[in-house]
């Protein structure tokens, strides 16, 4: 095993998170003045704190893996690694700039299911590396209910 480039995985992935944070910074903006939000809604400061802790697990796992042997097995978890972060930063878009909260909802539960595929992935390879992705699974699982509540409020 090579060892991990932890600094360069963590930089881009918090590069992929602050551009799509950049992206979808006016919809946040009408999202915190118009949109009915559900019980448990945290305050919106909480949100970019919570997100750079688990874009930087999500780098470190993904440092972890990628300094593993080259396999099959390893391409496929970087791969699928790769694409939850795309689908992660599109959401955002969704969700925000397009106020299009019911396919938001379906776009993060798609997000989920490939969170859950890459913990598997992960752990056959790096147990260390699927367990730092669980508080990024629990955060995605947790905004799929304010996602939910939002959309059902706000018909």
């Amino acid at each position: 095993m090579k060892k991990p480039n932890y600094l360069r995985w963590i930089l881009v992935v918090e590069a992929v998170g602050i551009l799509s944070g950049i992206l979808s910074r006016n919809g946040t903006q009408l999202y915190g003045q118009s949109i009915i939000k559900p019980p448990l809604s945290p305050p919106a400061l909480l949100f970019p704190v919570v997100w750079t802790i688990l874009y930087a697990l999500m780098g470190i796992g993904a440092a972890r893996i990628a300094a593993a042997p080259d396999s099959l097995a390893r391409s496929r978890a970087l791969n699928v690694f790769v694409i939850q972060l795309i689908v992660n930063f599109f959401w955002s878009l969704v969700f925000f700039n397009a106020q299009a909260f019911g396919v938001a909802f379906f776009w993060l539960l798609f997000l989920w299911v490939l969170i859950i595929i890459m913990i598997f992935l992960f752990y056959g390879m790096d147990k260390t590396a699927a367990l730092l992705q669980i508080p990024y699974f629990l955060w995605v699982t947790f905004a799929a209910y304010l996602n939910y509540g939002v959309w059902q409020l706000n018909k």
